[in-house]
């Protein structure tokens, strides 16, 4: 009994590193957030028609945002879009069923666990381990973006200032920076070039990957479009802008990492604590678990332990 809680450790992990490694086999490891190569210039280069990448790219960013009418799925649907994932919608649905199945079998070998409670653990643990995946493919890649955009901002004012369009400059950020910034804008580079307008495609992008310094680079093109003006100004006061943001975030996030912790190591302190008792001693709570106030009073720790962590969620949830 007292190794139990391991076990459903050690399932949940290897749910992960089995998603991941079915993720990688389908799919090949260029697609991987791991590498760093414009993926979209790499498909170009093996001989794929323009029309085609675009074609493949777009189904592949935009094939999540029809699913919010799926029960259960949509939860998990924006944080697959934001992540770019191959996988279809059914294809991911597919994957959750095998992983439960896989975690029932492995709580069925290595447990003595009532059979009801085995379906709903591993129920959680298929769903629970896809959606972990997929929402650190999603902050990685968003994370990267964010990363990338000043740099890919001041490219184009590089490229407006020696008379360069914006259609072209768009293209040359396509062409130099990495992924995933770069099949983005490669994305509107090739949209642009089938004839629809650059400042739809921006909007488009920040919308589906919600980030603010996107749709202040949107409304900055759809606003020059509009009234005219030296975009390449516009454009080199954005990349400041975004730049500071970006510091002022990290500064945020340095500063309030301390409490982030704090909340995560109180609320994970007795569940350890619990683990190390009953692996040291298997004995320590037999005098009261048979106690009727038990089973309610495990509850309400927990109650009180997930509480604690969105408290502090809340609190260090500071909008830059």
């Amino acid at each position: 009994m007292s190794a139990e809680p391991i076990i459903y450790g050690l399932i949940f992990v290897g749910v992960l590193v089995l998603v991941e490694g079915i993720y990688l086999v389908a799919f090949g490891k260029s697609i991987s957030l791991n590498s760093r190569v414009n993926r979209r210039l790499d498909m170009l280069e093996k001989g794929a028609g323009r029309e085609e990448v675009l074609e493949k790219l777009r189904k592949e960013m935009q094939q999540h945002m029809k699913t919010k009418s799926i029960p259960l799925y949509s939860m998990l649907g924006e944080k697959a879009q934001k992540a770019a994932i191959a996988f279809s919608p059914q294809q991911l649905i597919m994957v959750m069923i095998g992983l439960a199945i896989f975690a029932f079998l492995g709580l069925t070998v290595g447990t003595e666990t009532q059979p009801p409670v085995r379906i709903l653990l591993s129920i959680g643990i298929g769903f629970g381990g896809v959606y972990m995946w997929v929402s650190m493919k999603a902050n990685k890649r968003l994370s990267m973006i964010e990363e990338q955009l000043p740099d890919a901002v001041e490219l184009m004012v590089r490229s407006l200032r020696v008379g360069h369009p914006f259609s072209s400059a768009i293209q040359i950020v396509a062409k130099e920076v990495a992924d995933p910034l770069a099949s983005e804008f490669g994305i509107i580079a090739d949209e642009n070039a089938y004839g629809r307008d650059v400042g739809d495609a921006l909007k488009e992008m920040a919308e589906r990957l919600d980030m603010q310094d996107l749709r202040f680079l949107a409304v900055a093109v759809s606003i020059q479009q509009q009234s005219g003006g030296n975009l390449a100004e516009i454009l080199a006061g954005l990349a400041k802008v975004i730049r500071a943001r970006f510091r002022l975030f990290r500064r945020v996030k340095a500063i309030t990492a301390e409490a982030k912790w704090s909340g995560k190591f109180l609320s994970a302190f007795p569940i350890v604590a619990l683990i190390v008792i009953n692996v040291l001693d298997p004995n320590y709570y037999d005098e009261v678990r048979d106690h009727a106030l038990f089973i309610p009073a495990c509850f309400a720790v927990g109650l009180f332990l997930a509480a604690n962590l969105f408290v502090m969620r809340m609190l260090t949830n500071i909008k830059v």
